[in-house]
């Protein structure tokens, strides 16, 4: 017990961040708790929730909404949805400490520190158009071929590629885009003239 909160101040000092803070206290708490796995799912959930409900991302980003009212929705929204308490309590410090809007960031963080933890690569992967599912399974399997072995892919479409994939393993960047093709022709070009 001692090392994990020595390991969780650790993680807070070199985290610098407010979402890394806060994603390290709901990790601390959850897995004290005994409801590390359940929190997981439910925060990956959450951010899906933010991803796709534009009107719980207005809520969520909006710093017109007063601070009681804003909690009280949020919170609302989220037992609506089935939430359980911890992710519901967690979200309403945030909300009590005015940093509802930072909520997706935090999100994600807490994320990146659980795939830490469980040694889980996440390949940030750009794309023109949403990945299919056979387009996905290769893309692991590539991956896997290329000596990531536990990998989480993570999709955001970006329509100014125009195709092919942008991926991103760390320090790590694989640009397979038409857009960064069509560019290096430009300069080839260009050198040639």
């Amino acid at each position: 017990m001692e090392t994990h909160v020595a390991s969780e101040a650790t993680t807070i000092a070199k985290g610098g961040g407010l979402a890394d803070r806060y994603a390290a206290a709901l990790y601390a708490h959850a897995d004290e708790s005994g409801a590390l796995d359940a929190v997981v799912s439910e925060m990956e959930s959450l951010g899906s929730l933010i991803d796709t409900s534009a009107d719980f991302r207005r809520l969520i980003e909006s710093p017109l909404i007063d601070v009681t009212l804003g909690t009280k929705a949020a919170l609302a929204v989220l037992e609506q949805q089935g939430f359980g308490k911890p992710v519901r309590d967690f979200v309403g410090v945030i909300s009590a400490n005015r940093r509802l809007r930072a909520l997706r960031e935090i999100v994600t963080a807490f994320s990146s520190l659980i795939a830490d933890r469980r040694g889980i690569i996440t390949a940030h992967v750009l794309s023109a158009q949403p990945l299919n599912d056979l387009q996905r399974q290769q893309l692991r399997a590539r991956l896997i071929e290329a000596g990531y072995g536990n990998v989480n892919i993570q999709e955001q479409i970006q329509p100014d590629l125009l195709g092919g994939l942008v991926v991103r393993i760390g320090a790590r960047l694989y640009d397979t885009s038409l857009k960064s093709r069509l560019q290096r022709l430009q300069y080839a070009m260009k050198g040639a003239a």
